[in-house]
């Protein structure tokens, strides 16, 4: 990766400590967008929620991460990096007390955007803070940045365990309270581990962040509301060209603004871009996987909310196992092109697989486990080199805002993709015929499965045709992972 940025690490004793720390908080920013996702079916029945409208628990998480990662990474370059973590952690942890105290879906949706706005200002600022702790040395690099990889993909697959046992044991309540002793904990060692960082000079963007966030809101609410309203509707519509049009003036404002929140030449430095369209796509098929996948267990084969969260362990370790361990080498010896490339062809193929053989009568043995682990090694294949890849060339004064753009497109790509799967699903189950519910909510889970399996495809085909195999000088961190 071609991100230089200041020595600070070869006389930091604490650094390793500080990799912990912030870890512990990029899992538990992924944890958040996953651990409801078995506690879904007790939310909806304990605060009323619509099956089409159950999906805002997840996406006004998403939304507003997504919507706000880019002010987040600018804040992180103006203010300091360590001061946006500790602002984004005492934001994530007050949040967290509200949805977990959410008294109707009203709040809970709030609560939940509100912790994707912490979650947006620690994302960036984390990622800035390893790259700066272990910049001066490459090798120490490559193997924080595997364990900072291992740290996402195992949040997302952990917190559907965790979400499990909370559930099954506590209360759904516990899925966004669990937050609230990290998040003070996190708060109390950070200014004894994190470096200081430095101020920069510029000012904020805030229309800018306002319009993209409405944006994302209007154009995934018109997705979802689709079903429902029919796609010719005038809100349905309307809403959509407002989010559209909203898109559009953004993209003016950062083109004419003297200071945007994003300069639109960064796109220029190589592959930068290239690697943000693997990250949509990557999310547009992983996310959809283990959202329909936790609905399939729960409420077609009838798992409890632990047995869900248990079967999907083997995914975890194996996240966990080639994150850290695995990776790194193909990486070196395949290039980023190539693993970006298998792993979406293989996450693409575990997704077809859902969309075939996930019966009623189906058995974890036989119908989850096979085709979740082929997932989970396609999203460990392309998850960090696509995030190297979106993330090379940006100037050391950019580095928050690389990282917040690259965060940005995985939220973005997993909020829309999620919205368009879900209106699948509902469109297919209201046209079954048949008295078993159980068939007909299925059969909206399998036309969801293909065509998360087509994005994942979609994305390998990108990536094959616009990544370009960087020189060697661009490869540095890569060959020492």
């Amino acid at each position: 990766m071609s991100i230089q940025t200041q020595s600070l690490s070869q006389a930091d004793p604490r650094r390793w400590m500080a990799l912990a720390l912030l870890c512990l908080a990029n899992f538990m920013v992924i944890m958040d967008t996953s651990i409801i996702g078995v506690a879904l079916p007790a939310i909806k029945e304990a605060l009323g929620y619509s099956q089409e409208s159950l999906q805002w628990v997840f996406n006004a998480y998403v939304i507003f991460f997504g919507g706000l990662l880019l002010l987040g990474g600018k804040l992180s370059d103006l203010f300091g990096h360590k001061r946006m973590f500790m602002w984004g952690f005492l934001i994530l942890t007050l949040a967290s007390l509200l949805a977990g105290l959410a008294w109707n879906e009203n709040v809970l949706n709030i609560g939940r955007a509100l912790q994707g706005f912490g979650s947006a200002l620690i994302a960036p600022s984390a990622l800035t803070i390893v790259m700066t702790l272990f910049s001066g040395n490459p090798k120490e690099l490559g193997k924080a940045m595997g364990f900072w990889g291992a740290s996402a993909a195992a949040g997302g697959s952990a917190g559907v365990f965790l979400g499990g046992v909370i559930t099954q044991w506590l209360s759904w309540e516990w899925t966004f309270l669990i937050n609230v002793p990290v998040g003070i904990l996190a708060l109390i060692l950070s200014p004894g581990l994190l470096p200081k960082g430095k101020r920069g000079k510029g000012s904020i963007d805030i229309i800018g962040s306002l319009f993209v966030t409405a944006a994302l809101v209007l154009i995934v609410y018109g997705i979802v509301t689709a079903e429902h309203n029919g796609w010719g509707a005038p809100t349905t519509v309307w809403t959509l060209i407002s989010g559209a049009a909203l898109f559009i003036l953004f993209l003016i404002i950062q083109a004419v603004k003297k200071e945007p929140l994003i300069p639109l030449k960064i796109f220029k430095a190589p592959n930068l871009a290239a690697g943000n369209i693997a990250l949509i796509m990557l999310s547009g098929g992983w996310i959809p996987l283990w959202y329909f996948l936790n609905l399939y267990m729960q409420q077609v084969l009838k798992f409890s909310a632990f047995t869900g969260g248990v079967a999907l362990l083997p995914m975890t370790i194996l996240i966990a196992i080639f994150m850290i361990v695995v990776t790194g080498k193909l990486i070196a010896k395949f290039g980023v092109k190539a693993n970006i490339v298998i792993g979406l062809t293989a996450l693409g193929a575990s997704l077809i697989l859902f969309s075939n053989n996930t019966p009623v009568d189906g058995s974890f043995l036989v119908n989850v486990l096979p085709a979740s682990l082929l997932g989970a090694l396609g999203m460990s294949l392309a998850y960090i080199p696509s995030m190297m890849t979106a993330m090379s060339g940006a100037k050391p004064e950019e580095a928050g805002l690389a990282s917040g753009l690259a965060n940005t497109s995985y939220q973005i790509g997993s909020a829309i993709s999620l919205a368009i799967m879900v209106t699948i699903a509902a469109t297919t189950t209201a046209v079954q015929t048949g008295d078993n519910p159980a068939a007909t909510l299925n059969a909206g889970f399998q036309s969801a499965f293909l065509w998360s399996g087509i994005v994942a495809f979609a994305g390998a085909l990108l990536t094959l045709l616009f990544v370009r195999s960087p020189k060697q000088a661009d490869t540095t961190m890569s060959n020492t992972m």
